[in-house]
C-alpha cells in the first residue's frame, strides 16, 4: 500500500508532504499496491492512550474478555490503535482477576495473528495494564474506592504482575504514605511508577522522582493545588527533567490557561495526553458506575453521584486532539507527539508503536483539516 501526497508526521514532530509505503502490516522503506491520494489530509500515527478505563458501556474491571474487546474495537474506530487501560482500586483478589484475563486476552489475540484467524480484526492492540489502584493517598483517593486502598507493597505488586504475565507497565503510588518510597525503589526499575492521589508536598514528590519514580498520573487532579510557597508535585515534576506528566485535555480536568502553561513549562517532550475515559465514554448522558460506584454523567462531565468529585472523562483521545488543537491554542504537531510516541516511549513499545518509522507496525490515521478520522489503517489494513 502507499499513502501519497499526504502531510506525514514525522520523526521530527513536523508535517511534510510525503509518501508512505506499508507492507505486510509494517511501514517499509518500499511497496507496491494500492495507492491512497491523502492530497490535503494530515498522516498521523495511531493513536496510544496508556490512562484510560472504560467505554461504550463496558469497563477494564468488569474483567471479562468482552469488554477489553467492545473497548478496543471502540478506541480503533477513534484512531487509537493501542490501549493501556486503568484498573480502580480494588481488593487483591478482584485485581487478580482482571489482570488474569487480560493477560488471556492478550495471548489468544497474539495466537489468532499468528495463526491469521483474525484477518478482519477491528479492534486496537492490548499492550499494557495501567495499575491506578491500590497504592494511593486516602486524602486524594478521588473517585478511587477507600476501602480497598492499600499500603504500597512490592510483594503484592509482583503477584499482580505474574498474574498480569508481566502486562502491568504503570503503577500508581503516593509517595507520602507509609512503605511508599521502599516499594518505589524496589519496584522502578522493573515498571514505571507514577506519583498519584497524592497529598505530597514537593519535597515529598521531589524523593520520590529521585528515587526512580518517571511519572504523573493526570497532572493537577488528585493532587495538592500548586502555590507558590508550597509548589507540590508540579514544580518537583519540573525540577526532574526525566519525568513525565500526563494531561487531560478533555475541557473539563484543566481549564486552556492550564493546559497552555503546562505545554510551555515541561515541552512536548514530556507531556503525555490521556484520556481517563470512563464507561460513558461514547454512550449518552445518565447514571453509570466507576470502580463499583455511582457517576452521573451530564454532557462533558462525570461526578460521583453521591461525593461530586469528577469521575474520569467522556472523551476518546482523539477528541482530547481536537479540543487541545481547535479549542485550547495547542499546535497540531505537539498534540499529536503527546499522543502517540510520548506514551509510546513511556511504556516501553515504541519500537512497534508510536511513530510512522520505517520497521514499526503500519498503524496510521487519515485525518482532514478539521481533524475529522477520513482513514483508519491497522497493521496495514484499511479499517475505516
Amino acid at each position: 500500500m502507499i499513502i501519497k501526497n499526504g502531510k506525514v508526521f514525522g520523526e521530527k514532530g513536523t508535517f511534510e508532504e510525503g509518501t508512505l509505503y506499508l507492507d505486510n502490516g509494517i511501514i517499509t522503506e518500499s511497496a507496491g499496491g494500492e495507492e491512497i491520494d491523502a492530497t490535503g489530509l494530515y498522516v498521523i500515527p495511531g493513536l496510544v492512550d496508556i490512562h484510560f478505563h472504560a467505554c461504550v458501556g463496558y469497563d477494564f474491571c468488569d474483567g471479562t474478555k468482552e469488554a477489553i474487546q467492545k473497548m478496543a474495537e471502540y478506541e480503533l474506530a477513534n484512531g487509537v490503535c493501542a490501549i493501556c487501560p486503568a484498573s480502580m482500586t480494588f481488593s487483591e483478589d478482584k485485581l487478580t482477576e482482571i489482570f488474569q484475563v487480560a493477560a488471556e486476552y492478550k495471548k489468544e489475540a497474539e495466537d489468532k495473528k499468528v495463526s491469521g484467524k483474525n484477518s478482519d480484526d477491528k479492534a486496537a492492540d492490548l499492550v499494557g495494564i495501567n495499575m491506578e489502584g491500590p497504592f494511593i493517598s486516602q486524602a486524594k483517593k478521588g473517585a478511587q474506592n477507600g476501602e480497598f486502598i492499600h499500603t504500597p507493597d512490592a510483594d503484592m505488586f509482583y503477584r499482580l504482575q505474574k498474574a498480569a504475565d508481566g502486562l502491568i507497565k504503570l503503577v500508581d503510588i503516593a509517595p507520602e504514605v507509609d512503605g511508599a518510597m521502599e516499594c518505589i525503589r524496589e519496584i522502578a526499575d522493573d515498571v514505571r511508577v507514577s506519583v498519584a492521589h497524592t497529598a505530597a508536598d514537593y519535597e515529598t514528590a521531589n524523593l520520590a522522582f529521585r528515587s526512580g519514580a518517571k511519572h504523573v498520573t493526570h497532572l493537577y487532579n488528585g493532587m495538592i493545588p500548586f502555590s507558590h510557597r508550597e509548589p507540590g508535585v508540579l514544580a518537583a515534576a519540573n525540577d526532574n527533567k526525566d519525568v513525565t506528566v500526563e494531561l487531560i485535555c478533555d475541557g473539563v480536568h484543566s481549564h486552556p490557561g492550564t493546559v497552555r502553561m503546562t505545554f510551555d513549562l515541561f515541552g512536548d517532550d514530556r507531556v503525555i495526553m490521556i484520556s481517563d475515559s470512563m464507561m460513558a465514554c461514547g454512550l449518552e448522558d445518565g447514571q453509570y458506575t466507576l470502580g463499583g460506584q455511582a457517576v452521573t454523567v451530564r454532557g462533558n462531565l462525570a461526578t460521583l453521584t453521591e461525593a461530586g468529585n469528577i469521575a474520569g472523562s467522556v472523551t476518546n483521545l482523539m477528541n482530547c486532539i481536537r479540543t487541545a488543537v481547535k479549542e485550547m491554542g495547542i499546535p497540531l504537531e505537539s498534540a499529536v507527539k503527546c499522543a502517540t510516541i510520548n506514551p509510546s516511549k513511556a511504556i516501553g513499545i515504541e519500537k512497534d508503536y508510536g511513530s510512522l518509522s520505517v520497521g514499526k507496525k503500519a498503524n496510521v490515521v487519515l485525518l482532514d483539516q478539521d481533524l475529522n478520522i477520513v482513514q483508519i489503517i491497522k497493521d496495514g489494513k484499511k479499517l475505516k
